[in-house]
């Protein structure tokens, strides 16, 4: 009997085995020149989540298997997860015999019965020429991202302090994609206005209309000029019809949508992000809603069943009419559009409801249901009339438009012709009286700022970035502090934004301009159809930008220079806030992105954990450095520790790592360190220990040292120590709680006790359950499930599991987490 691996493609797959990594020694920015890693450094593919288990359990659920059947995205990169899958699993599959065929393809385009059938029963096999394309793409990204950002990272947050931006990224598409918003910008700041003027005639047709009539010249840039036609016309009392014309016009129905088109429609129509529109398309895909939504297409293959994908509307509350009509009477074919050759255009595959999907995701999928069932309706075909007039020697116009049918706008409403007064019945030489003729001044108006939906089209003109790539590269500009979102979703430059891609058009112009990563989106587009080698282009592109940095570094200057007329220097940046453990003078603390404390007198710059506050720790010195403790905290419900501003940079201990506070450190003796502190393993993570917050009082928390994980309990205690001592059940360490003698909730009027956290009764009823996630395990089994380490001490050998850890992961503190 022969088995089969069916693998499909989930988020956490793609997301797991598809990152590729530096090793060692090259993760450490202190340690390696950035220019290594064009050549020098070596890469590897590792899992993103290492919680997932990807890798081994594909491992699992092939051993054995004879026939694996690849169920993953029709795109490059899900031909490229493809033979991450078969690495991960050949090697655990039984053999082929007599060269038998073992891997399949399925290629399919939406999660519906008939073409998951169909994609069945035509199998073939994965493309690795595709493959390759997307680990050129991927390599190039990492090593030419990873030292022009480490390098200009490093240089400018050592001599600027408010950049407000914890990275300094270059990209070598999210940079082009920077340099359009800036170009924009550049353009409205250069704008000079211009004074032009219009002339504007007015006639009447009968008692109560008139037309407005437009100048056939359209506008003058000269006073004087304006001025002359306009003596030379309102003097007249009669205007004289020249000519006159109907002509029956057709608006087009829409070409089928593809990706760009949707993101394009969601930002300008529907106001989402493109990245958030991207995740709701994907979601509504794996749901069976939509078809594939990263596409390139807008043309329908002539075996694609429009009609089937229509009559799954034929019973919508809102286009039910109409999509019964169009079955009636004939459906009209789709336009012909482009055909990239990946997948069809995006449609829909089945009928859903607002109360079925909600929100965004409703809005997403109606516009896309609209656009389909547009795309095989009429054209909307509309009259339009136009009056030619002739006011002493200068001719004025005016036009109007009837819909005669309305076709495709029927269901796209906001397409329709907009409804304009209908135009007197005249002909050649028929008059009608002036009422007004007057001359306008105007001034020229500078353009706006690009929105998103402009920018999605300047980057597929120019080849930057994929259809799937394009929302991420917008995305990573506004996250980076690039650019912000304004109203009507336009992007607008920051000085730091600004400043960077002026630099580069001072260093080399290429770094910013769109030609050359279109070059190598070219050239990777031919790895993918087998006409390149992999590792010519590879190499090539890599020489290229490896000559780039280096000159790159050699010019700085131009953009530092352009740095130091917008941002302040680190000296003169920050307040004064903890004491410098070397020269004893105040540090000043720069909260700006990234956070970070600086001594102007030593020079010195010390990072700090991100994304919380920071304020002095009671005056308290490291005994290791004297350099004043510091404490961050995430909020008042979150977590919470002190820290030692030197020994965070510079770890003391041969077991603890850079960006460990005092919650982690492994002094024998100082109050503030997990040895003093600690009180058991983590309930959550392997590696974590629970450690006392000694500042929460009188609402004492309890935090993970590794993780998320924040326990309350002992509200209105006046004072909890951690004891020497520790439990004689789970090893933990006990806690020495002292109440407030008037609102103390121990029996007989005591106030002090001294128990395990997990294991004490008196304890339990102590904890607070307003965040629980389930009952206490104490309260069903009562004591000795927990099984922690006391005092942050190993218990057992490193790697070696713990035979009385709950299998569940749960103990007491499980039923209070925040």
């Amino acid at each position: 009997m022969k088995t089969v691996l069916m693998v499909a493609e989930k988020p956490s797959l793609a997301q797991s085995i598809a990152k590729i990594l530096s090793r060692g020694k090259y993760n450490k920015w202190d340690k390696v020149d950035p220019a290594e890693l064009f050549s020098q450094a070596p890469t590897e593919k590792k899992e993103a989540n290492p919680k997932l288990n990807m890798v081994k359990f594909l491992q699992v659920e092939g051993r054995g298997c004879d026939y694996i059947v690849l169920w993953l995205d029709c795109d490059k990169e899900g031909e490229n997860i493809c033979f991450e899958v078969l690495d991960a699993v050949l090697p655990v599959m039984n053999k082929a015999h007599g060269g038998e065929k073992t891997v399949f393809r399925a290629r399919f385009s939406s999660i519906t019965d008939t073409d998951i059938c169909n994609a069945m029963a035509c199998l073939g096999e994965p493309d690795h020429n595709e493959a390759l394309s997307v680990d050129a793409r991927q390599e190039l990204d990492l090593r030419i991202g990873c030292a022009f950002t480490r390098f200009q990272t490093k240089y400018f947050q050592g001599k600027y302090g408010d950049l407000d931006s914890s990275l300094i990224s270059f990209g070598p598409c999210q940079t082009p994609t920077l340099g359009f918003c800036v170009e924009r910008h550049d353009k409205i700041q250069s704008f000079k206005p211009e004074t032009y003027w219009v002339l504007q005639a007015k006639v009447n047709t009968d008692k109560d209309r008139s037309l407005l009539l437009d100048w056939d010249r359209v506008r003058v840039f000269d006073r004087e000029i304006a001025q002359m036609f306009l003596n030379m016309t309102k003097l007249e009392k009669e205007a004289q019809v020249e000519a006159t014309s109907r002509k029956e016009k057709a608006k087009q129905r829409p070409l089928a949508l593809n990706t760009v088109e949707m993101l394009r429609v969601a930002s300008s129509s529907l106001g989402m992000g493109p990245q958030h529109a991207m995740q709701t398309a994907e979601r509504l895909y794996t749901q069976g809603y939509i078809s594939y939504p990263r596409t390139e297409t807008t043309h329908y293959p002539e075996n694609f069943d429009l009609k089937g994908a229509l009559r799954q509307q034929a019973n919508h509350p809102y286009w039910a009419d109409m999509v019964k009509r169009l079955l009636a009477e004939g459906i009209n074919r789709p336009r012909k559009g482009h055909d990239a050759g990946d997948h069809p255009p995006i449609t829909p595959m089945r009928s859903a409801t607002e109360a079925e999907l909600g929100g965004d995701a409703w809005r997403l999928y109606e516009y896309i249901t609209r656009h389909f069932i547009a795309t095989v309706s009429h054209d909307c075909k509309y009259l339009q009339s136009t009056i030619s007039f002739r006011i002493g020697p200068e001719l004025f116009t005016c036009s109007g438009k009837t819909v005669l049918s309305p076709g495709f706008t029927e269901i796209m409403p906001w397409q329709s012709v907009p409804l304009e007064e209908s135009l007197p019945t005249c002909q050649r030489g028929d008059t009608f009286t002036v009422s007004e003729v007057k001359m306008l001044e105007k001034q020229t108006s500078p353009p706006d700022y690009l929105t998103e939906a402009e920018l999605i089209t300047l980057m597929e003109k120019h080849g930057i970035g994929t259809d799937a790539s394009i929302p991420v590269h917008i995305n990573n500009i506004c996250q980076r502090n690039y650019v912000t979102v304004e109203s009507g979703r336009r992007l607008k430059p920051t000085n730091l934004g600004i400043v960077l891609v002026h630099g580069y058009y001072k260093i080399d112009a290429e770094l910013v301009l769109p030609t050359i990563r279109s070059a190598v989106e070219k050239q990777l587009n031919l790895i993918a159809q087998g006409k390149a080698d992999y590792r010519q282009v590879l190499g090539h592109t890599l020489d290229v930008f490896k000559r780039k940095f280096h000159y790159f570094v050699d010019s700085i200057a131009g953009m530092d220079e352009l740095m130091e007329v917008s941002f302040s220097p680190l000296a003169a940046t920050g307040k004064p806030l903890s004491r410098c453990g070397k020269c004893h003078r105040f540090m000043k603390y720069i909260q700006a992105k990234p956070s970070r404390l600086h001594c102007s007198h030593c020079d010195e710059t010390y990072t700090l954990p991100q994304n919380g506050t920071i304020k002095l720790y009671k005056e308290l010195r490291c005994p290791l450095d004297d350099f004043e403790l510091v404490l961050w905290s995430s909020g008042s419900r979150g977590k919470s520790y002190p820290l030692c501003p030197y020994c965070y940079n510079h770890p003391p201990f041969r077991d603890m790592k850079k960006g460990m506070g005092c919650n982690e450190c492994t002094h024998p003796s100082c109050q503030h360190s997990l040895s003093m502190l600690g009180i058991g393993q983590c309930v959550e993570c392997e590696s974590g220990v629970l450690v006392l917050d000694p500042t929460s009082g009188p609402k004492w928390k309890v935090a993970c040292n590794k993780c998320n994980v924040v326990a309350h309990c002992f509200e209105n205690a006046h004072r909890v120590r951690v004891s020497a001592d520790t439990c004689s059940v789970c090893e933990a360490a006990l806690l020495d709680v002292d109440f407030n003698k008037a609102k103390s909730p121990l029996p007989g009027d005591e106030t002090q006790h001294m128990g395990c956290v997990f294991c004490d009764p008196v304890f339990q009823e102590l904890v607070e359950l307003k965040h629980a996630a389930s009952c206490h395990p104490m309260h069903r089994s009562g004591p000795g499930r927990r099984q922690g380490r006391g005092r942050g001490r190993a218990r057992r050998p490193p790697g070696k599991p713990n035979p009385r850890r709950p299998k569940d992961k749960m103990s007491a503190l499980a039923a209070y987490f925040v």
